[in-house]
């Protein structure tokens, strides 16, 4: 940056519309870079984040029941549940033996997701300990993975 004018130009309106955002502040554009002082004025206290959370954390594989099914009754698919941001939770529910979304029905509430079909070939019913907006939820199916895959906003951001 001390030897690029193009660089510390960047770097320095970056800085400075920063400030003016943060600190809702219209400051001059017109700037110099002090010789012998570092700074004019007095430093405030800033508050900078030394550990940062992943961006992406998964959550695991959240059943609600451990006891196995009798064979003849609805397979229990793998589901896969990991937080994509802060505010956007994201579902793979494995379905192998479906060419198709056709017949399935999908049911998202408030903490939970339950998942059937007319075929009877599966079954699930997960609780979700995180607060779901349902109405903005969507889901698709993917063919080729054989996976539907559900987009689930939350309400509150986890902490």
């Amino acid at each position: 940056m001390q030897n690029s004018d193009f660089l510390r130009e960047l770097v320095i309106t970056i800085a400075r519309e920063g400030l003016e955002d943060k600190y809702s502040l219209q400051l001059n554009p017109e700037w110099r870079i002090l010789k012998n002082r570092p700074f004019l004025g007095s430093i405030c206290q800033q508050n900078i984040r030394s550990k940062q959370r992943p961006r992406i954390q998964e959550l695991g594989n959240l059943y609600t029941a451990d006891t196995p099914r009798p064979e003849e009754g609805p397979e229990k698919p793998h589901l896969n549940i990991w937080l994509e941001a802060p505010d956007l939770l994201l579902a793979e529910i494995n379905l192998p033996k479906l060419d198709g979304a056709q017949g399935l029905s999908l049911e998202v509430g408030e903490n939970h997701l339950v998942m059937g079909g007319s075929q009877q070939l599966y079954h699930l019913d997960a609780y979700i300990p995180l607060r779901i907006n349902a109405d903005e939820s969507r889901a698709a199916f993917h063919r080729k993975r054989r996976q539907l895959m559900v987009a689930m906003p939350l309400l509150s951001a986890p902490s």
